[in-house]
């Protein structure tokens, strides 16, 4: 596993800690790390991050985060003991929602007959 890939394993699983645990904010209640991407060059991560509730409470979420992005990288650094920690950039994780809407799509197809039934 290249450097970048193993630093966004062990940032995903700190962040996840961190953002669970050490933020006492109620709008991140909701709000779980799916996945971490780090550039090639190291300096920059963009944080996916599933958030539960409707457009309001996303929204207000990714506020929060954007607010507490110097505080995650000072936990960050501290608990991997790392010297540059990079910019975290919180996006919001869609492919759960896109999966759901995909197969409900498919199941309504399926429902007035324009695919065949999975399960037939």
């Amino acid at each position: 596993m290249r450097r970048p890939e193993r630093l966004a394993e062990s940032l995903k699983e700190e962040i996840a800690e961190v953002v669970g645990f050490e933020l006492v904010d109620p709008r991140l209640e909701a709000v779980t790390v799916t996945d971490v991407e780090v550039s090639s060059d190291l300096r920059d991560a963009k944080v996916y991050v599933l958030i539960e509730g409707g457009k309001d409470e996303i929204d207000a979420a990714l506020k929060a985060l954007k607010s507490a992005t110097g505080f995650v990288r000072q936990q960050v650094a501290i608990g991997l003991d790392l010297r540059h920690v990079p910019h975290l950039h919180f996006a919001r994780d869609t492919a759960e929602e896109n999966a759901a809407r995909i197969g409900a799509l498919l199941q309504d197809l399926a429902d007035r007959g324009e695919i065949p039934d999975e399960e037939s």
